[in-house]
């Protein structure tokens, strides 16, 4: 007789759901349909020559370290590289302030183990990015909302939501997912200050932060922590950063990092031990390989002329094929923009008109904490440019206009000249 499983679950478990982004991904795998759904890299871009030379040398030069255990810490090379990399951003680190982990995705896995009791609060922006939602979820977090505009974070309203004392601040300052927005520096600054006013830490992702295409670079949060200033350097700060190589040189490798107090770091180590002991040696020796010499900058200098094109492309079909009632974020950089229907709206039945159009985007409820399929904002899509051709976005825009109109009929909210 087979043993039941359901009822040994832990209680945990009970709040677990997919990603909709991976379940919507198996419905634009059939033949035909133009995705704008899912935060994918464009295959064409990654190295690949290059990562089959680079894991040809590491396993002719170097099979049994990159083929063995490692310390859990990292590669120290990579580690070393990562630190030389962010201190051109104006971030002090040393290699001893570096973890790396299987994706950016197990930062914020290690970061709720670390922080998150069951019933405590984090501060998130709304929307924000599913992924951490998932990870944050899983350990019964709770959320204090602040809504981004065009200029990010709305830190006006951050003072009474700091009030209700959040365990911390979770923010994507760099072409927010799935908003597409940039805190501006003012704002940047805002937030710092009450951040250590109030005592609450941020943990700062930032994917993206490589990949501008206009504008000017803004300082990372981190940098513009005032503890930052002291002989100790900057962490003694209340900083958390993170990144990941999966949007500069590819997902599959599934690196990324964190930086953090060497004190915090050790907590982190631990609780990665338990976790998966460490990250693949080997791929980290060959990310180091294909890294090095300079190659990472002209890499993301490829990659930036590529995904500004795009974006260009879709901003203006979106100009040409969508009514006036629909409006639409215009990101300066990272891989995504964000679509706001009028009141009446929803998301859900907008993806369905979609698909029968076969196009396919993510509906916005995803990245709210308790959902948001219109309400007082509006109906919301996110929108991928980086994965599409130039061609198959235009097309697609075109086709999703289509179901945007029939939606705005059904919602009463068209208007006809």
């Amino acid at each position: 007789m087979a043993t039941p499983w359901a009822h040994r679950y832990a209680q945990r478990t009970h709040i677990i759901k997919s990603s909709i982004i991976r379940e919507l991904l198996k419905l634009t795998e059939r033949p035909g349909v133009i995705s704008l759904a899912g935060g994918l890299p464009a295959p064409e871009v990654f190295p690949a020559e290059r990562f089959r030379e680079a894991c040809q040398k590491v396993l002719t030069e170097a099979p049994a370290t990159a083929l063995q255990y490692g310390p859990t810490e990292g590669y120290r090379p990579l580690r070393e590289q990562i630190v030389a990399q962010m201190s051109r951003y104006g971030i002090k680190a040393t290699v001893d302030n570096v973890l790396l982990t299987s994706g950016s995705q197990q930062a914020l896995d290690l970061i709720a183990k670390l922080l998150i009791n069951r019933g405590d609060r984090i501060l998130v922006e709304t929307p924000t990015y599913l992924g951490a939602l998932q990870a944050f979820n899983l350990f019964g977090a709770e959320y204090v909302t602040v809504p981004v505009d065009d200029d990010g974070l709305r830190t006006e309203l951050l003072d009474g939501a700091l009030r209700s004392g959040p365990k911390f601040m979770y923010i994507l300052p760099n072409f927010q997912n799935p908003g597409g927005v940039t805190l501006s520096l003012e704002r940047r600054k805002q937030l710092v200050k009450l951040s250590e006013e109030h005592g609450i830490p941020i943990i700062e992702d930032d994917p993206y932060g490589q990949l501008r295409y206009s504008g000017e670079h803004l300082p990372p949060l981190v940098v513009l922590n005032s503890k930052n200033e002291n002989e100790a350097g900057y962490f003694d700060g209340s900083v958390i950063y993170m990144s990941t190589f999966s949007k500069v040189l590819a997902p599959g490798i599934r690196l990324g990092w964190m930086v953090a107090p060497t004190e915090v770091i050790s907590k982190l180590v631990q609780i990665k031990q338990g976790t998966d002991l460490h990250t693949s040696t080997f791929i980290q020796m060959v990310a180091y390989e294909v890294s090095k010499d300079g190659f990472i900058d002209q890499h993301v200098q490829t990659i930036r002329r590529i995904y500004r094109e795009r974006r260009d492309v879709m901003l203006k079909a979106l100009d040409e094929f969508f009514p006036p009632q629909v409006t639409w974020t215009r990101p300066e950089g990272g891989l995504f923009l964000w679509v706001t229907l009028p009141q009446g709206c929803n998301s859900e039945r907008l993806f369905r008109a979609a698909l029968k159009q076969d196009v396919a985007f993510v509906p916005g409820e995803a990245f709210y904490p308790g959902g948001d399929s219109g309400g007082e904002t509006g109906a919301h899509m996110r929108l991928n440019f980086s994965n599409a051709s130039p061609e198959m976005i235009r097309e697609g825009i075109r086709r999703l206009s289509i179901a945007v109109m029939e939606e705005l009929e059904h919602a009463g909210a068209l208007v006809t000249a």
